[in-house]
């Protein structure tokens, strides 16, 4: 039985993982972190039932201890827990994005007698923080455990069995080179790629601030995980730089095939390139959750009057739909609605187009090229 678990960091991630773990088992669940404010929050919340600032006081009782911590600070924490007296039976895993450094500095816990496996749950928000904290955060996420050859199949059946029931996730193990470059191709480069761009657009904006003021609709859309932690994602990057470097070789080597097709005017080549990849991106699972997190956006038709955004938000409120975001578009080149509407969650955004479209409104959700309408 694993009755006591130690939650370090209950930030998004581990105060997600903590309130699964009170509402849907057994356990014990105490929490560390720097942050007095954090641990009072998930005390009075009950997200918690013990929190100290103390490592030692939250670790050494415990069954499970899950590093819910950025990548740097990961691997710092594992050098902490070899030098504390640790319960034998003791499964320590992580969260982080990358697996392969974290699982090989968790060797020296497995040296000690304690078992180490790698952890990353493949899910997240927009939002930070221990108040953003939601059980159901990995609900039909995929949660990937990294174990090494020599770890015992029980400590990873064990583990993986209580994170399932906490989180409602999909379980996967596999290995942690495999992790690192799966999860490099469609997370770190992608966001290594966004912040180009919007770096890149941000150097001719200097000389012309029309770049920035049309800079909306799908360039805002492509970019959006430019905004991304700074100081997180250069040691993610770093942290997996290997991968990271293999990745941006070949991007390198298909942009470069991309420039000889437009410098040799090659259309039938160009064309290939958007038809394959609109066929493979039509191949993506959009029912399952991913690593990047997901926005819910739908654009509405209506005419520029005052009043009119002020109306849709009183007809979604009375509805009791959550509405994120409202925005004009002002560079309608790729959408046909007018204004732009955001939510948190998919039941919110289903809803919302279905009242809308129900009072007359056109509604369109931008997810196939006909901008398919719900007049």
């Amino acid at each position: 039985m694993l009755n006591r678990v130690a939650i370090l960091g209950v930030g998004l991630i581990g105060g997600s993982i903590a309130l699964g773990l009170k509402e849907r088992t057994d356990a014990e669940v105490v929490g560390f972190d720097q942050s007095v404010e954090s641990l009072h929050f998930a005390l009075k919340t009950g997200m918690i039932d013990e929190g100290s600032t103390v490592l030692e006081e939250v670790c050494k009782e415990a069954d499970v201890i899950i590093i819910a911590l950025p990548v740097g600070a990961i691997k710092a924490i594992i050098h902490r827990l070899c030098e504390i007296e640790l319960n034998p039976a003791c499964i320590v895993t992580d969260v982080g994005s990358t697996k392969s450094e974290i699982v090989e500095i968790g060797r020296k816990l497995n040296k000690r007698g304690i078992t180490f496996i790698g952890g990353h749950p493949m899910a997240g928000s927009h939002r930070s923080g221990t108040q953003a904290a939601d059980s159901f955060l990995f609900e039909n996420a995929y949660y990937i455990l990294t174990p090494l050859p020599e770890t015992l199949p029980d400590d990873v059946q064990r583990l993986s069995d209580l994170l399932a029931k906490a989180t409602k996730a999909q379980m996967l193990t596999m290995d942690a080179a495999e992790h690192d470059q799966i999860v490099g191709a469609i997370s770190h480069l992608p966001h290594i790629i966004a912040a180009g761009l919007v770096v890149q657009i941000g150097h001719y904006n200097q000389s012309n601030q029309w770049f920035h003021r049309l800079a909306a609709g799908g360039f805002r859309d492509l970019t959006r995980i430019a905004s991304s932690h700074p100081v997180m994602w250069r040691d993610v990057l770093l942290s997996n730089r290997e991968e990271v470097i293999k990745l941006l070789d070949d991007w390198i080597e298909q942009m470069m095939s991309v420039r000889e097709s437009v410098q040799r005017k090659d259309a039938d080549q160009l064309e290939e390139l958007f038809v394959q990849a609109k066929r493979l991106r039509s191949q993506i699972d959009e029912q399952s959750k991913g690593i990047l997190t997901q926005i819910y956006e739908c654009y509405v038709s209506v005419h520029d009057h005052p009043g009119v955004i002020g109306k849709i938000a009183t007809i979604l409120g009375d509805h009791g739909i959550n509405l994120s975001n409202i925005g004009i578009m002002e560079n309608r080149e790729e959408f046909p609605g007018v204004l732009r509407l955001s939510f948190k969650e998919q039941f919110d955004y289903e809803q919302a187009i279905h009242i809308l479209s129900q009072i007359g409104f056109e509604v369109f959700t931008g997810n196939d090229e006909k901008q398919a309408t719900y007049k």
